[in-house]
């Protein structure tokens, strides 16, 4: 089982910047892409959670359209890490951001990168972003 980490949030200003990082543990569980398809959702105050960008085996994505344009996600191989980028910040943008996986098919397709919320298997603590205006 998977476990993710998520760190990189925390307060900025409207039309600023973040990047959250999204690591596997313990690391020795191996390359975390070559078994689980990835993304990040967001939950604010009395709201859903909600999908933001998805990652699928190759270099699709996907973004919810409200940060179309505005939020790039990425993986680094490497580094067993994933990223979302997340640029021109606006208030609405306040909430708690989660890494989560989903088990890749027998095939070893994502089927496209997907961002519904009950398809995820692996959540991650979640990590603060707060935008002032």
């Amino acid at each position: 089982q998977v476990q993710l980490v998520e760190s990189g949030g925390g307060s900025v200003q409207a039309g600023g910047s973040l990047r959250l990082s999204c690591a596997s543990a313990p690391s020795t569980y191996g390359n975390m892409y070559n078994r689980y398809c990835m993304a990040w959702f967001r939950q604010a105050p009395a709201k859903e959670r909600e999908g933001v960008a998805a990652i699928d085996s190759g270099a699709g994505t996907r973004y919810t359209d409200s940060v179309n344009g505005r939020f790039t996600i990425s993986k680094d191989h490497a580094k067993n890490t994933l990223y979302l980028q997340m640029n021109s910040l606006k208030p609405e943008d306040t909430a708690v951001y989660y890494c989560a996986a989903r088990p890749k098919s027998r095939g070893g397709s994502c089927s496209g990168a997907r961002l519904a919320v009950d398809e995820y298997n692996y959540w991650g603590q979640g990590t603060q972003v707060t935008v002032s205006s």
